[in-house]
């Protein structure tokens, strides 16, 4: 075997122990914890940012008033009095009587991060004991506020957050997004937190008493960071408490309508992951087996294509098992689009390196050398 062969399988060997390990830690998950039921149930807001219509968003935002839970406030929150999803959420808010919604309109920024100063300022507004924020996107089955307060009944636990797969792909790129987070970002993140190799704190479901938040000392600090939902969590880990997952997993949508809009967030997502986790990301080129296996089979060896057969079918393989665990039946569907996935994957992991521009909701920011959003 060359030199340059035995470069090519190492990512190839290290991706197929990866996979397998990851679906081992994804079925422990999922089978090694109680349901997020308690008799713990305080008062709590749930908070949506909102930033322009979406697609789906009236179905999304109004599961919020749908929730099995005693006492609880839903609060919209946007940043523009001319933003298009304002009469929507008159219209939720007038159809569901039964739940108190309020519509917060509150331009101040607390910085360039643009969602951390949406849900700020809904929390100033904010009455419950604990707080719940989730995104826009989100659809959320009635158990869901039971499910994220549950783990916040143990005092020890600081931030509890819940999983969430795409779903409702229109269009190859949107395929090819909701594979990017179900299949890689959810198994990665439940890998990390099972093994303890890093922290994990996803910003689209999460749950934090408000004595917590206090403590802390608030969201404001984390206006001028790209990845506010992870500082939130080592924040509280640094204040000793815990960061709880439940084996709870909401929905998320895919809105990408332009192959642009597609790249830009795929870029996007793997920025927030270099800036989260440097020296950990650079060696994510090692789990990105299959267009190392490609190259492989193209260097003429004999056992080349056998090699790329092998990695297909382990990577195929465990994403069933992972894509079962959380119930994507799309997902498993587009299987097919799974290997040309993982070579754009690549590309996309290098362009992470290349710029320093951040696009997020059609604005443009300026990432630092230490991964902070210059004005």
């Amino acid at each position: 075997m060359t030199v340059w062969g035995a470069v090519l399988l190492a990512p190839v060997v290290v991706s197929c122990v990866y996979w397998i390990a990851t679906a081992a830690m994804m079925w422990r998950f999922f089978r090694g914890r109680p349901s997020g039921n308690s008799s713990w149930l305080p008062a709590v807001s749930l908070i949506k940012p909102v930033c322009g219509l979406e697609k789906n968003l009236y179905r999304n935002l109004s599961t919020a008033c749908r929730q099995e839970y005693p006492e609880y406030e839903v609060i919209f929150s946007v940043q523009d009095s001319s933003d298009p999803a304002l009469p929507l959420l008159a219209r939720i808010r007038d159809e569901n009587p039964h739940v108190p919604v309020r519509i917060i309109v509150d331009g101040a920024s607390a910085g360039p991060n643009g969602r951390l100063s949406n849900i700020l300022n809904a929390t100033s507004h904010a009455t419950g004991q604990v707080l719940v924020y989730s995104d826009s996107d989100m659809r959320l089955e009635p158990v869901y506020l039971r499910a994220i307060v549950a783990p916040l009944a143990n005092q020890r636990v600081g931030v509890a957050c819940t999983l969430y797969r795409a779903e409702g792909a229109d269009n190859l790129f949107e395929a090819l997004e909701l594979l990017s987070l179900n299949t890689d970002f959810l198994p990665s993140m439940v890998f990390a937190t099972e093994t303890g190799a890093a922290l994990a704190c996803p910003g689209a479901s999460q749950a934090i008493r408000r004595e917590t938040l206090t403590l802390i000392g608030g969201l404001r600090p984390m206006a001028y960071t790209l990845v506010e939902d992870l500082e939130l969590g080592r924040t509280v880990v640094a204040a000793g408490f815990t960061v709880a997952f439940v084996p709870h997993v909401a929905v998320t949508g895919v809105d990408l309508p332009r192959p642009s809009v597609w790249w830009r967030h795929q870029v996007y997502w793997e920025q927030n992951t270099r800036v989260a986790n440097p020296v950990g990301f650079f060696f994510t080129w090692l789990v990105r087996g299959v267009p190392f296996a490609g190259l492989y089979a193209l260097t003429g060896d004999p056992g080349g294509w056998l090699v790329l057969a092998v990695t297909l079918a382990v990577r195929l393989g465990t994403t069933v098992v992972t894509s079962t665990l959380l119930g994507d039946r799309e997902g498993i569907r587009r299987l097919w689009l799974l290997p040309l996935r993982d070579i754009v994957g690549l590309f996309v992991w290098l362009a992470s390196f290349l710029g320093r521009k951040v696009h997020w909701r059609g604005r443009v920011f300026v990432l630092s050398g230490n991964g902070m959003i210059e004005v």
